[in-house]
């Protein structure tokens, strides 16, 4: 459980009521947003409050009478789903600079400068998201915001967003760690073991992590690899 001194309120009103708990912000952020967090984590104090602050706390008859069940986390749970993060000013600031961050990286990783065919760094975005005086929703899932934020930058920015389908060979030696990194990290990939014993892959990426990739590939096959790129499939952000 997180130390009471750190928590914040989380606060749901229900009939005429208010019912409160004290959260670790963090952790009820994330449940909030659809993450599988165990309540441990999230609770402060086992209790459901009239008011946290003067540590008043509802009988279980009351919770039943109002929720059908006096099961603490049950009730915990839906008062961090549905009610609200009583957040400082200091808390919301920093969520606001992680979400942007946030947002640069996702950018950074699935667009390119069309001018280069390289990526753009996420300082770069960052930059360019001050300058439009983006608005940015510290609560709100970053991905749903990508479309937003490029419309906005798109007018200081050349930016496309653009996949790759790439190919690569590693020799024999390499390919189980190679598999294992492909594994580990993506979805859907085709493979083709050739009969000398080496590993042929094909998938498809952002192109803003293909250089990403090949050092990674690079890496477990101490550069021995051939790679080539087979397609670029892209289009510019829609207004």
């Amino acid at each position: 459980m997180v130390e009471i001194d750190n928590a914040v309120i989380a606060r749901l009103k229900k009939d005429g009521n208010r019912f409160e708990i004290l959260v670790d912000p963090s952790k009820a952020l994330e449940l909030k947003n659809g993450k599988e967090i165990d309540m441990d984590d999230v609770l402060a104090y086992p209790g459901i409050y009239r008011d946290a602050r003067k540590g008043e706390l509802f009988s279980d008859e009351e919770l039943k009478k109002n929720f059908g069940t006096s099961d603490v986390y049950r009730i915990a749970k839906m008062i961090v789903k549905e009610g609200n993060l009583q957040f400082t000013t200091e808390q919301r600031r920093r969520f606001l600079e992680e979400k942007t961050r946030e947002i640069a990286d996702i950018i950074s990783k699935r667009a390119i400068n069309p001018q280069t065919n390289t990526p753009h760094p996420p300082q770069r975005i960052l930059n360019a998201m001050r300058q439009a005086g983006v608005h940015v929703d510290p609560f709100l899932d970053a991905n749903l915001q990508v479309d937003d934020v490029v419309k906005s930058i798109k007018t200081i920015l050349p930016i496309r967003f653009e996949s790759v389908k790439l190919q690569v060979t590693v020799p024999p030696q390499f390919t189980g760690r190679l598999y294992s990194m492909l594994k580990h990290s993506f979805e859907n990939f085709n493979e083709e073991w050739l009969p000398d014993g080496s590993l042929r892959v094909t998938l498809t990426l952002p192109a803003g992590v293909e250089m990403e990739f090949l050092s990674k590939v690079g890496n477990i096959t101490k550069g021995n690899f051939k790679s080539k790129i087979l397609e670029r499939v892209g289009s510019y952000a829609k207004v």
